[in-house]
């Protein structure tokens, strides 16, 4: 497993922004995607956002036109840049990568989670 750690969550109103980042630690390794993934209470984790490493992206229709993600691929950092943010955004937010070791291991990596809270 390769350690994401995540970072900028936060309380915000609605209509403001927060920037979510998940840096991979260590070096053994290289990513093929990352993505941030959202749990909101009583519901399943669903998809947010994915880029891979050539920076192709996939963006989950509700956030569409408000979510940014973006990469550095120097830095085995992903972003997630959150504008127009609703109440309906208040979940628990995971960064995931996934990859191979360069012992020639696949992995699949899951952050500890960040609240994000949006109020009315």
């Amino acid at each position: 497993q390769v350690p994401l750690v995540e970072s900028g969550g936060g309380l915000v109103q609605a209509g403001g922004s927060l920037r979510l980042s998940c840096a991979a630690s260590g070096s053994t390794f290289k990513i093929n995607t990352m993505g941030w993934y959202r749990q909101a209470p009583g519901k399943q984790r669903e998809l947010v956002a994915t880029i891979t490493s050539g920076g192709s992206t996939n963006t989950a229709d509700s956030v569409k036109g408000r979510f940014t993600i973006s990469r550095d691929n120097a830095k085995n950092t992903v972003y997630l840049q959150m504008n127009s943010l609703k109440p309906e955004d208040t979940a628990v937010y995971f960064c995931n990568a996934d990859g191979t070791t360069i012992w020639g291991r696949g992995f699949a990596s899951w952050g500890q989670g960040t609240q994000v809270t949006v109020s009315s």
